[in-house]
């Protein structure tokens, strides 16, 4: 086998330059004003301080902002150089400043970050939100490091624009595996329930996950962006926080995750990416999910622990 040909079990979603020639004409640009039935169920393939400029007002009720963390990375055709936590800041300040006339009142926001980003990211979101809680989420994928811990977990803020705000904690729940199970005095199972693959309970969501699988090579979720975000976690957030028919709203869409599970659970999404190739993925896994609304980890209604038996088989 050759070093260009895949393994068999690899499902990572590719792109030919036929299919960007394909989808490159669905993507869309902005110049002047956009209406909301313009951007859609749209991918923007622009930079993100522009595109702002011409996006409607009071449109989004979830905003999802997955930035370039405070580090030197490639993403595509876009560089990051890391900064002070003081440029950091004001590098995303000058973004929330722009779109937070878009949001509207009841709109709730989410922001990712990792340790080095965080404290800027807690600097700004304060000055303009309501800031509910930081979600940690244990991020398993990596190299070790020999003179530092690890870093093993990243960062997701939750805020919202007002005291008046939808959050469903009933929808997102995760399904456990029950360690000690305690049975009443008629021997029927308390809070629990029993499977034929063992014992599981429905718990309330925390702030901390760590039921969360980093896409991999073969995920079909998976593609060649070098940070993505995971379908299921995606799933918590606009399951918890949007309703059907709600638009969901992320300024650096990336390969399409986020507009991918929105359309998944019946919202609305639009998104914005600079990076033509990515922007175009996001097109492909669009027309994937019109007839695949599978999203790993969340099935029967609930979100399952990593690595549960009924998701090995």
């Amino acid at each position: 086998m050759s070093k260009t040909t895949p393994a068999a079990r690899n499902r990572t979603i590719t792109i030919s330059d036929k299919e960007i020639a394909k989808f490159s004409k669905q993507l869309i640009t902005l110049n002047t004003k956009a209406s909301v039935s313009k951007i859609k169920n749209k991918t923007i393939n622009q930079d993100v301080f522009t595109a702002i400029d011409f996006l409607p007002n009071k449109f989004i009720d979830l905003l999802f902002i997955d930035p370039p963390y405070n580090m030197n990375k490639t993403f595509g055709v876009a560089k990051f150089k890391e900064s002070s936590i003081e440029k950091y800041a004001d590098w995303l300040d000058g973004l929330i400043a722009k779109l937070e006339r878009t949001l509207k009142d009841t709109a709730s926001i989410y922001v990712c970050g990792d340790w080095k980003s965080s404290t800027s990211i807690h600097l700004v979101l304060i000055k303009y939100f309501k800031v509910r809680n930081r979600i940690t989420w244990e991020r398993e994928k990596g190299r070790g490091a020999k003179s530092n811990w690890k870093s093993n977990s990243e960062d997701i803020w939750f805020c919202t624009k007002s005291d008046d705000y939808y959050f469903d904690a009933e929808l997102v729940k995760l399904k456990r595996k029950v360690v000690a199970p305690y049975r009443t005095g008629e021997g029927e199972p308390k809070d629990w329930e029993e499977t034929v693959d063992g014992a599981f309970r429905l718990t309330f969501p925390s702030n901390l996950w760590n039921d969360i699988s980093i896409p991999f090579w073969s995920m079909p979720e998976n593609t060649e962006h070098p940070t993505q975000k995971p379908e299921k976690l995606l799933a918590k957030l606009i399951l918890a926080s949007s309703k059907k028919g709600d638009m969901v709203f992320d300024p650096f869409l990336g390969s399409g995750t986020t507009s991918v599970v929105a359309k998944k659970l019946g919202r609305k999404y639009s998104g914005i990416e600079i990076d033509k190739k990515f922007a175009c993925v996001a097109e492909k896994r669009l027309e994937l999910a019109g007839t695949d609304k599978k999203i790993q980890g969340y099935k029967d209604g609930v979100f399952w622990e990593r690595n549960t038996i009924k998701f090995m088989k």
